[in-house]
């Protein structure tokens, strides 16, 4: 148990670093819309199916799928600031509605298609031969 909780909060030290590092660096466009954080979902989406797959093939063990599934692509990947980005667009000043929904839908589209797309680069789907 305790070798768990270690190896989440280790990831998750990595995992919000990078998340950081991609804050500074992905710069946002004029009309708000949150490029950064964006960015961070879709590669940590990408990043955990293949892992996700990796694991479910038995080619990485349950500990580096804990590190890096939970603890590293738990801390670069961010709900929180997706849910807070999206409330910042639609409270703001300006009339951004649409820029809203779009940075929704694009998530949450680019997100599901980063997992499907590192499934595959994992191997999920792979033939095995008898």
């Amino acid at each position: 148990m305790l070798n768990i909780v270690i190896l989440v909060f280790v990831g998750g030290a990595v995992g919000a670093t990078l998340r950081e590092a991609l804050m500074l660096t992905v710069r946002n466009p004029i009309d708000g819309f949150p490029l950064d954080i964006l960015t961070a979902n879709i590669i940590a989406a990408l990043l955990l199916g293949v892992v996700t797959a990796q694991h479910a093939r038995k080619a990485v063990s349950d500990d580096v799928n804990t590190l890096v599934g939970t603890g590293i692509m738990g801390g670069l990947s961010t709900f929180s600031s997706f849910a807070y980005g999206s409330f910042v667009l639609l409270n703001s000043p300006k009339d951004r509605p649409t820029v809203a929904l779009l940075y929704v839908v694009v998530s949450l589209v680019l997100g599901y298609i980063a997992v499907i797309v590192g499934m595959k680069l994992g191997g999920a789907h792979e033939r095995h031969s008898a």
